[in-house]
């Protein structure tokens, strides 16, 4: 699809989970905006996604959480099983709602829920410039396009050309590979509704049921020269697995071997937004602001980077329409905007400090091959995150 006119209002850059969500969020408030997906389908890259509770609480507000709740079971306890030692023991996993979706169930009802010629496909976003007249976003794109926009929401993720703009770059990595895929049982899985991590040395394989009878799971381990060729082939991405668990027990093994050979996805590197980034960037230049893994790419750890993409999505809409006066095309003065992009800046600021914190001592206690950092790392979480499931209690508030 193309865009028909050369000037927008409001523009989002990119057509994931954050970007899809944002436009429905302005949508619920009123106001219309435009995304640009650079793909020609909708893109749902991580086979599933794991939503806390306050992940829930921001689908709530997007009015989506009833039809996903009924795509999911609720996970309602947790099994840690150490086989270095053979300890075996319980994970607590909350008291509030727990469950885990695919990325397709939500981003297809996110698409579903916005207007007609909301999303526009093939639009690749090659950079961004503001004009040094008026000070707007002009934006180029593929083919040699200009789009001349009042506002632009960057929501396109960890290789965001928004964020490359404003200088706010991934450029942090941790060297720890993820393999990511879905395992039918026809007959029914053995977890109930228990979510499972096994661990011996580097390596972590977790199971969360999503139905009775399909399973997401996913294995961590240390980088190696074999993921960059195992990337390219999903076979060879079920063959690295095989390889990863074989000291496993045989029903992760039989995992791994049965699984939906489509729904594989391997992730060679983790990169990330360094927690004091969030400190001492700024994530917004006249009309133009980012939010999603383009503002905070944080690695997997908490399960918390697609919850608050979709609290970004909340809070930014619900700052934009304070903000600024809303007539039939949404428009504003440009001080306006800018005045509900530092709120919702200001608003986001600390919970994305502490959910990139607790990531990054996580990450790094992972990822160290030094004792005494990793036991730095579990001091500090002792200290600063003692309450381990804090995360998971934040509100985004309403629309």
């Amino acid at each position: 699809m193309e865009i028909g006119d050369t000037k927008e209002n409001i523009v989002i850059v990119g057509g994931g989970i954050c970007g899809l969500a944002t436009a429905l969020a302005l949508h619920r408030k009123g106001i219309r905006s435009v995304v640009l997906e650079r793909s020609n389908t909708l893109r749902a890259t991580g086979a599933a996604i794991i939503v806390h509770p306050n992940g829930w609480r921001a689908l709530d507000q997007l009015g989506v959480a009833s039809h996903l709740r009924e795509t999911a079971i609720p996970i309602l306890s947790g099994q840690f099983h150490s086989l270095n030692n053979d300890e075996l023991k319980e994970m607590p996993v909350g008291k509030e709602e727990l469950r885990c979706l695919k990325r397709t169930d939500l981003v297809d009802i996110l698409a579903n829920s916005l207007p007609r010629n909301t999303l526009h496909f093939g639009c690749e976003v090659l950079s961004i410039k503001l004009d040094p007249i008026t000070s707007s976003p002009v934006l180029q794109l593929q083919g040699g396009r200009l789009l001349n926009a009042k506002v632009v929401i960057g929501c396109d993720g960890v290789n965001s050309a928004i964020s490359n703009m404003l200088g706010v770059k991934a450029e942090k990595i941790f060297t720890i590979s993820v393999t990511r895929g879905f395992t039918s049982y026809p007959n029914g899985h053995e977890l109930g509704s228990q979510f499972r991590l096994t661990k011996k040395d580097d390596t972590q394989v977790g199971q969360l049921p999503m139905t009775e009878n399909l399973v997401y799971w996913f294995i961590t381990r240390k980088y190696t020269c074999q993921d960059s060729i195992a990337s390219k082939s999903q076979k060879l991405v079920r063959n690295l697995a095989l390889d990863s668990v074989e000291s496993f027990p045989t029903s992760i093994i039989e995992m791994a071997k049965n699984c939906e050979l489509d729904s594989l996805h391997l992730t060679e590197y983790l990169r990330y937004h360094a927690p004091w980034d969030t400190l001492r960037r700024r994530f917004r230049e006249g009309t133009v602001v980012l939010a999603g893994d383009a503002m905070h790419a944080m690695g997997p750890f908490l399960a918390q980077g697609g919850s608050a993409c979709l609290e970004d999505a909340v809070v930014l809409a619900r700052c934009l329409a304070r903000t600024i006066h809303i007539d039939r095309n949404a428009r504003g003065t440009k001080m306006q905007v800018e005045e509900a992009f530092d709120e919702y800046l200001k608003e986001r600021k600390m919970r994305i400090l502490r959910l990139s914190l607790q990531m990054y001592l996580i990450g790094k206690m992972l990822d160290a091959s030094s004792q005494f950092v990793k036991f730095i790392c579990i001091i500090l979480l002792a200290v600063l995150f003692s309450d381990s499931h804090g995360h998971t209690r934040y509100d985004c508030g309403s629309l």
